[in-house]
Parts: C-alpha cells; structure tokens; sequence
C-alpha cells in the first residue's frame, strides 16, 4: 500500500471518529473525555487528540466538571459549543418565504417570515429569499458567529445532489438550480431539500421524533408531503424522490390535482380540502361561525379560520375536520402497512388541527392498518408547527457538519 493512500485511510478514519464524536455529543452530551470514550468505543489518546482540535476550532467548549467518578478524579465535561457558528435556514412555500438563524445547536436566534404570491415571477421569489437570507447573515456576523451554510427547504421533487428542484408542482417551478445560484451569491455550502424531508430531518433532530428510528412526516401546506427517515436516515430512493405520498391516487375521477393528475391524497386531506369542505356546506345553507369571522367573504376562508371555529365548537369546521381526518387515517393506514414506523408526525398546517383530527385518525388506522405493524406506532403533531421545514434546513446543515466535518487535516 502507497504512503498517499495510507495517509488517505487515516485521515477518513480520523474523520469518522470526529463524526462519531460529535455525534455522540449532539445526542447524550455533556460528557467527559473518559465518558465519550465508553459511549464511542474509541481509546482515550483518540477522544483526546480529536477534542483538542475541535476545541481549537470551536466546534465544542469545556464545561465544569463531572459531579463523581469511580477514581474519585472528576473528568472535564464537554459539549458542543453554540458559538461554534451559525446557520441559516429557508423555506420557500407556495404563498410565503420563511427562514430562521440558529447558532451551532439549534438554537434559534431570529426568524422572519414574509408572504409572497405564487403568480409573482421565479426571480422575484427568489430574489426576496435572499434579502432574508443575507440579513440573517449580517446578523450572525454581528454576534461573532461564522455561518456555516444555508439550508433551503421546497414544494418539489429535488434533485440533492444537484441542488436542483426539478419540479415544483404548486409553484410551477421546472429545473431551477438553487444550489448553484445561492453558492455563488453568498459563497456558502447550500443543501437543498424537499420541504417535507428537510422538516422529518428537523422533527427527528430537535422534535417530538427525537431519537425515533424510523418515522413518516406529513407536511401539509398548499399541498402534502411526506418524509419518511428509515434507521435514522432519509430515505430518498432509487433517484432521491421518494416521499411524494401526496400524489398517490386515490380516486381517479377525484379532484384535479397541481401536479396534473386526478384524486391524488393531496386533493382530499390537505388545508385546500378542508377549506372546500366549508365552503360548500356554507353554500349550501349551513350555519355557522365562520360566516360571521370572514364577514360572508367565502374567499377569506383558510385553515386558521376553520381552525378557530372548531375550538369555539363550530359543527360545520368540526365536520369538515372530521371528514378529512377519516381520510387521513385511511391513507396513513396505507403507509404503516408499507413502512411499519415507530411515529408519523403530522406537520405544517395539518399539526394545528391536531386536537380534531387525531382522534379520528387514530380510529380509522386501528380499523384499516393491520395489526401488528400499528401495534407500537404513536402519531402526533409537529413539536415546531410553521417552523418545522426551517428547522429541518437548519438541521441539513448542522447533520453535514456533524457526519462530514469540515475540518481539514484531521
């Protein structure tokens, strides 16, 4: 073996430890160098060597020091450091722009979030991300904290290794290369995600998934998708565009669809759906609360208003609910039958009707999904509600630095 290709294998596997590390200090830490060395299996003179460098860069900092060892030496507590830098994530929806600043463990420090109009042009959008992403960035540079990268969550199929979103059904999007746009406008590392992947990311680092192996993400806003995380990971498929659990038909002859087909899942549980629900039972002479909460404007009509309804006890909001909920658990019993997770998590606007549809939900998959693949499966709603696709982009660019360090010369 040359001596180019042995420093090649040390300098990978120096890199793995310093993952493992890091790691292991995202999930359980403080911890002393001893007790990194037991949670890892790596040897002392390892965990050491590699603390100090990530000292040196300020990835971790030294914290106290245990309360009781078995020598009776208490060992130096270390955990990952917050000034370490910072990270900016984004999400472009199909009526808004969101992003927040986060320092290196997740901590938000500032969010924006501004509406926009589907019918406005591609670069207007765009360009109205990055006035949000480079004042997040100013303002990280103010508190002294290097950025680390942008994370950008989108309504579309992604191509990730591109950074590219090839389609973006809601948005009418085709092939728009993101990645290469914002790496050249800001000269930051750019991942570029489909939103619902990026917010099952978000949701198993720093929400109600943490620590879930394996789980399913709905993320419902103009339309719904799906994040599905298998052993700890995204699961993308053969081509990276897995997850578009929106557009499995459900009737043919249902509904059109954005994406161009007929009755896709999207067309009967999203926030559109329940919206349509309301109307027509309201056109069709129903009373209720909401007339008087839009002031008779049906075209006011959104998820938050049905939403309020149902909590004053409104029959129409609370049946439109329900209804959708019953299709919800039928297609949610279709995904646990197929994936068997531990959770499905049910995000963006769906998570604020948690309280009405859960129920319903839950009695509809213990009527469809078999037996023993929903025996353990809990559902809930999103721990970060709107938020949830920006902390999963901030979570793009924390996992890349925690599983690939950028540390050269390790």
């Amino acid at each position: 073996m040359s001596q180019h290709s042995t420093t090649a294998d040390q300098i990978l596997v120096r890199k793995l430890n310093t993952s493992l590390i890091m790691d292991c200090l995202r999930m359980r830490g403080p911890l002393s160098r001893a007790g990194l060395s037991a949670a890892t299996g790596l040897n002392r003179s390892t965990v050491s060597s590699i603390i100090n460098t990530l000292l040196e860069k300020n990835l971790v900092r030294e914290r106290g020091f245990q309360s009781s060892t078995r020598t009776g030496r208490p060992g130096i507590l270390v955990e990952l450091n917050p000034d370490g830098g910072c990270a900016v994530g984004v999400e472009i929806g199909v009526d808004f722009v969101s992003a927040v600043l986060t320092d290196f463990v997740a901590q938000v420090l500032w969010r924006k979030r501004v509406p926009s109009d589907p019918e406005e042009t591609q670069d207007v959008i765009i360009g109205r991300a990055e006035e949000i992403i480079q004042e997040a960035l100013t303002i990280g540079r103010e508190r002294g904290l290097p950025p680390l990268g942008i994370g950008l969550g989108v309504p579309g199929l992604v191509d990730i290794h591109e950074g590219t979103l090839v389609f973006a059904p809601n948005l009418r999007w085709y092939d728009v290369p993101l990645r290469q746009i914002w790496t050249q406008r800001f000269d930051l590392p750019v991942f570029v995600e489909n939103e619902a992947n990026a917010a099952a990311l978000g949701e198993y680092y720093f929400g109600n998934a943490w620590g879930v192996q394996n789980l399913i993400y709905l993320s419902a806003g103009v339309g719904l998708g799906g994040g599905i995380i298998i052993k700890g990971k995204l699961f993308r498929g053969s081509n990276g565009y897995a997850g578009e659990i929106g557009h499995m038909t459900m009737n043919p002859e249902g509904e059109p669809c954005g994406c161009g087909k007929r009755g896709c899942w999207e067309t009967m549980v999203g926030p559109r759906a329940i919206v349509r629900r309301v109307k027509r039972a309201l056109e069709n002479g129903r009373e209720s609360l909401i007339s008087s909460l839009v002031e008779n404007d049906l075209n006011r009509i959104d998820i938050d208003v049905v939403v309020r309804a149902a909590h004053a006890g409104d029959p129409v909001a609370r049946n439109a609910l329900e209804e959708v909920g019953v299709y919800l658990g039928i297609g949610i019993s279709n995904l646990v039958n197929a994936f068997n997770p531990e959770m499905v998590v049910l995000g963006g606007a769906l998570s604020l009707a948690g309280p009405f549809l859960l129920p319903v939900i839950e009695e509809t998959v213990q009527k469809h999904a078999l037996p023993q693949p929903r025996s353990a499966l809990t559902i809930t709603t999103s721990a970060h509600g709107a938020d949830a696709c920006v902390m999963g982009a901030v979570a793009l660019v924390l996992d890349e630095i925690l599983r690939e360090p950028m540390l050269p010369m390790l």
